[in-house]
């Protein structure tokens, strides 16, 4: 047979397949092949558990962004001398010191200063590692949101989720091994949650979006729209062309997480939904992560989501809120946005720790970077990407501890800078896993979530 026949035929193949899947009425079939590759195989699984470079301290993360920026200087980082300064001429042309309108206490045996606006939250504190030096690149909200999640502003690189699960291997065949709850469209939209150039299936899935509730939240195409065994009929019928092009194009990467999309889906149909039904829960636990609040019952409801997904195997999930980006009436804005998160945020660490799930969890609070020390238009805070507060809790972390320091103001970290990609290689090394050897081979090269820096901070690691 001729190279022109071979093509041909294999054209009118791939448009024969084309056509049964956008005809086909098993639950992702209508999909056309062409958008296949970059939106079925955002559930296809990883491999089985993988081997760590060394002994894991954590085996999962559920990862709590909050998108916009939170003040650190008005929630973790106490400032007591913003008040002798109030008021008086700041760092900047026009600007002027704000102290924070909220009083701080020490709260536990550790000490940590907390926020009034943090009460839940602040009994929890003996359980936080807090990171009050973190910087990252740029004080923009799209190139710093990336920064956070991929390690590069600049460039199209695999997401923290997906490094984590390409390192680690899923533990339930059943499930995808990264969730992204209620991701932001914006500020960086899917490459937060992306595989970049990593096979398709490290991909996150995504559950739900910025502005709905999650309680409501129903995966697309999930549920079958015939009965099982036309379903599987169909499922195998094209499964079995797309396994023959594979066979003949055996470097075709995206059809290979096609082919594995299928098949999980398929089986996520009958755990998935169970997993994502945070009302089974006991009325306590629902009280518990806040779901009592109308203030706090989506994020609560998300971040108990959270903890049923890593119960079932799921290694990376990531829990977004937002929008903390207070230029305007902090003083009422703040308050609600803590209000919204501080009950779910606690009620999960609590959880957590009752189910003995703590220890091998690790819990990452965060937004991308903080606010000044002064005030914008007298009612604000503008972006601070010099220094803002992380904290993490379990997963090995040093609880009760804190880290580095943003100076008397808050206004640049003065002790222990802690740029983003020590925080991953950090994290990594939590995972058991090593930033130097996490590789993966692109374009001629090996590339790693850290590049070509990155440096473990032993000190907030307990030993």
């Amino acid at each position: 047979m001729s190279t022109k026949s071979s093509f041909c035929n294999d054209r009118q193949l791939l448009h024969s397949r084309r056509s049964i899947l956008q005809a086909s009425s098993c639950g992702f079939g209508w999909l056309a092949f062409s958008s296949i590759a970059s939106q079925a195989t955002a559930l296809g699984a990883a491999t089985s558990p993988n081997s760590t470079h060394f002994p894991a301290k954590a085996k999962r993360v559920i990862f709590l962004c909050m998108k916009g920026g939170p003040s650190h200087v008005d929630t973790f980082d106490y400032k007591p001398m913003l008040k002798k300064v109030d008021g008086k001429d700041g760092p900047r042309n026009n600007s002027a010191w704000m102290a924070s309108p909220w009083k701080f206490a020490q709260q536990g045996a550790s000490g940590h200063w907390v926020s009034e606006l943090l009460p839940a939250l602040g009994k929890q504190a003996d359980k936080m590692c807090m990171i009050h030096s973190m910087q990252t690149d740029v004080p923009a909200h799209p190139q710093a949101m990336v920064r956070l999640h991929t390690g590069s502003s600049q460039f199209v690189r695999p997401s923290l989720g997906a490094w984590t699960l390409y390192g680690l291997g899923t533990e339930n065949d059943n499930l995808p091994g990264f969730v992204s709850i209620s991701p932001a469209s914006g500020t960086g939209g899917a490459q937060n949650y992306g595989s970049a150039f990593l096979p398709a299936n490290y991909q996150g899935t995504r559950i739900g979006n910025e502005a709905g509730d999650i309680r409501q939240s129903r995966m697309a195409n999930l549920e079958p729209a015939v009965g099982p065994m036309r379903q599987t009929s169909e499922l195998e019928f094209i499964q079995s062309m797309n396994r023959e092009k594979l066979r003949r194009d055996q470097s075709n990467s995206e059809l290979d997480g096609v082919i594995k999309s299928y098949e999980l889906a398929y089986r996520m149909q009958g755990q998935m939904p169970e997993v994502m039904d945070v009302t089974k829960e006991s009325q306590e636990t629902q009280k518990l992560y806040g779901m009592d609040s109308p203030a706090s019952a989506n994020f609560g409801a998300k971040c108990l989501m959270a903890r049923r997904l890593i119960e079932s195997g799921v290694r990376f999930v990531e829990v977004s809120h937002g929008n903390w980006d207070h230029h305007f009436n902090i003083e009422q804005a703040l308050p609600d946005n803590c209000d919204q998160i501080d009950q779910g945020a606690a009620g999960l660490l609590i959880d957590l720790e009752r189910r003995g799930l703590l220890e091998e969890t690790l819990v990452v609070w965060t937004g991308e970077f903080g606010r000044t020390p002064y005030a914008q238009a007298k009612s604000g805070r503008d972006h601070n990407n010099k220094a803002f507060t992380l904290w993490m809790a379990g997963g090995g972390v040093k609880a009760g501890t804190s880290y580095g320091s943003s100076g008397d103001f808050g206004h640049e970290a003065s002790e222990n800078p802690v740029p983003i990609v020590d925080f991953h290689a950090t994290m990594l090394a939590l995972l058991g896993l090593d930033h130097e050897k996490l590789t993966y081979r692109h374009a001629g090269r090996d590339f790693r979530l850290t590049d070509v820096k990155g440096r473990v901070i032993r000190d907030v690691i307990d030993s």
